[in-house]
């Protein structure tokens, strides 16, 4: 920069330049960037548990099915009826 530009336009310190509502700006924008990277964390988290969970549940069911298909279904008892005749007196 050349020695005209440098005093027509004065670089200040970024703390003097901040006013309070510019402090309270960049605090509340803080603090909305750790909710939005906490609950990113939280969703990714959850959502690995919950795939996890499925995955665990499909081959528990695969292995169910397997099972039932090898084992043979076993032979139904038929229900026997009974006629019994019931004599009257005549």
């Amino acid at each position: 920069m050349s020695a005209r530009k440098k005093a027509l336009f004065k670089e200040t310190p970024t703390q003097v330049r901040a006013t309070k509502a510019d402090k309270t700006t960049e605090i509340a924008m803080q603090i909305a960037e750790k909710e939005t990277s906490d609950r990113v964390a939280k969703t990714e988290k959850l959502r690995a548990l919950r795939l996890k969970k499925e995955a665990a549940e499909a081959v528990e069911a695969k292995k169910a099915e397997a099972e039932k298909k090898k084992k043979p279904a076993a032979p139904k008892k038929k229900a026997k009826a009974k006629e019994t005749e019931v004599a009257e007196p005549a």
